[in-house]
């Protein structure tokens, strides 16, 4: 597997969003994700996309775009997980796990201190597949924040802190 970055924009890239927003389209029944999202936005060092492919084939994307504190409820020092991906032939094999880490460990070493997502409750395997990642529900953001189907999840991204209910941080020894 080859897991590797490439522009948002890219031709792969681009064949995968419109898999993606199909099966958006079929799981809500509406046209898809309408969040604007432009090819600068995963420009390092504010963003990242990443695709995984096998034997020449694309499998799998992701990618991280950088927010900061604004009326749609962000908080600075957010990265934001978008278009996570993975063909149906090539479920469950990880691939999805291993693009969101890679991620988290781009986002992070690009100063970025929380990695928060927006998904739906039509879309299961990717709440659980956050869950078991240490990704908790948090207060609603992004486009989608008003929409009852709507979940937002969030990760601290700073190795020493860990953000617990209530709103406190634990800080934990090296």
């Amino acid at each position: 597997m080859d897991i590797r970055p490439v522009p948002y924009d890219h031709p792969d890239a681009v064949l995968l969003d419109r898999l993606v927003q199909r099966e958006y389209a079929q799981r809500y029944d509406d046209e898809g994700d309408v969040t604007p999202l432009d090819p600068g936005m995963f420009r390092p060092p504010h963003g990242l996309y990443l695709l995984a492919y096998e034997d020449g084939r694309p499998l799998a994307t992701g990618g991280w775009r950088s927010q900061d504190a604004n009326p749609e409820g962000y908080a600075d020092g957010d990265a934001e997980i978008k278009r996570m991906f993975v063909v149906a032939e090539a479920r469950g094999r990880g691939l999805a796990r291993r693009i969101l880490a890679a991620l988290e460990a781009d986002a992070r070493a690009a100063g970025r201190t929380r990695m928060v997502l927006e998904t739906g409750i039509k879309q299961p395997e990717a709440l659980a597949l956050y869950a078991s990642c240490g990704y908790r529900t948090a207060p609603k953001f992004g486009l989608y924040r008003m929409y009852e189907e709507s979940r937002c999840m969030a990760k601290s991204l700073v190795d020493d802190v860990e953000a617990v209910p209530g709103g406190r941080v634990e800080a934990h020894a090296p």
